[in-house]
């Protein structure tokens, strides 16, 4: 790992970075030009690409975070940007949080995208934990939409309800179903976070699938790829990353400024051979624009062979709240 700072005077404006980048190229900037970014802050799907490519280790991804940090302090705490009330209505507190059956010991989190777009898997995965070994399930949001937007206090106010939720009813450790949830949560709760992955091999749980062939990256998981590392155990050939593409198209919210370069993100997977995922986010939207045969990994080692649910994901969402 390069030795990263925030510094974009550092930058050379060797262009690396707009090369790499949807979105710098289309306003043909670089990370260095910062009041154009300043004005376009929530333009960016904030995947990071432009962090790994920088030869001066200029992290970008940060550095537009913190510029979004810095409008919503400079509006006294609230959000000015247009396009996201429906989120912040659903995910600033949480609308269909569900801790009903929750225990103490080890705790199941889907998050909130893996129900919405899996509900068959989600329901076989809850069931099979729950029968084979005692854990609980807790329905929830991790908080870090409402974080990408630079509202620190309200993501603050997430992660402490949710820890004390946790703590309260003795979790001892949480498991992630979705690799953005534990990357982000995992240096913040209190409790051990381990991926489904590692608990599905601790338990001998799970089928070996052929596997193997194409598989698109979420973004948290890029440079350790420590959840690929874990879901290859349950393939019976390599995986071959998916290189060339930066973003699924749902990173950083920015969907709501640039559909279409969302969609663009999307559409340059473009394949016609099975697509392996481990994030339900990019399974659904790489499915919703038009990635031929996308396979969530965890649909296929517990055999559900379910696609993503992109006409019902809402009401999928919705309804674990009574679960």
């Amino acid at each position: 790992m390069k030795n990263r700072h925030t510094d974009v005077s550092a930058c050379v404006h060797c262009h690396k970075c707009q090369e790499h980048c949807l979105f710098l190229k289309k306003y043909q900037m670089d990370i260095g030009d910062e009041d154009k970014l300043k004005e376009l802050a929530y333009h960016c799907f904030l995947c990071g690409k432009c962090t790994e490519v920088c030869p001066k280790g200029i992290d970008g991804r940060e550095y537009i975070l913190n510029l979004r940090r810095q409008q919503v302090a400079e509006a006294d705490g609230r959000l000015r940007e247009k396009g996201y009330g429906m989120l912040l209505w659903e995910k600033q507190n949480y609308r269909f949080r569900n801790y009903r059956n929750a225990s103490s010991g080890s705790l199941l989190f889907p998050g909130c995208n893996f129900p919405s777009f899996y509900p068959k898997t989600t329901k076989k995965l809850v069931q099979l934990l729950s029968e084979t070994a005692g854990i609980g399930v807790a329905y929830d949001c991790c908080g870090k939409p409402v974080a990408e937007l630079g509202l620190e206090k309200q993501e603050e106010q997430i992660i402490r309800r949710m820890d004390q939720e946790m703590v309260s009813r003795g979790v001892t450790e949480v498991i992630m179903v979705c690799p953005n949830c534990y990357y982000f949560l995992k240096p913040r709760l209190s409790v051990k976070v381990v991926s489904i992955y590692e608990k599905l091999s601790e338990l001998g749980l799970g089928k070996r699938i052929p596997g193997g062939g194409p598989v698109f990256l979420p973004c948290p998981d890029r440079e350790s790829r420590k959840w690929l590392k874990q879901m290859e155990a349950f393939m019976e050939r390599p995986c071959e990353p998916i290189e060339q593409v930066m973003c699924c198209g749902l990173g950083g919210c920015a969907g709501a400024k640039e559909p279409e370069l969302a969609r663009e993100l999307a559409e340059k997977i473009g394949r016609k051979e099975p697509t392996y995922v481990y994030c339900a986010s990019c399974g659904g939207n790489l499915t919703r624009n038009g990635c031929g045969d996308v396979r969530h990994v965890l649909a296929e080692i517990l055999e559900t062979g379910e696609q993503p649910d992109t006409g019902k994901s809402l009401l999928n969402r919705a309804k674990t709240k009574w679960l």
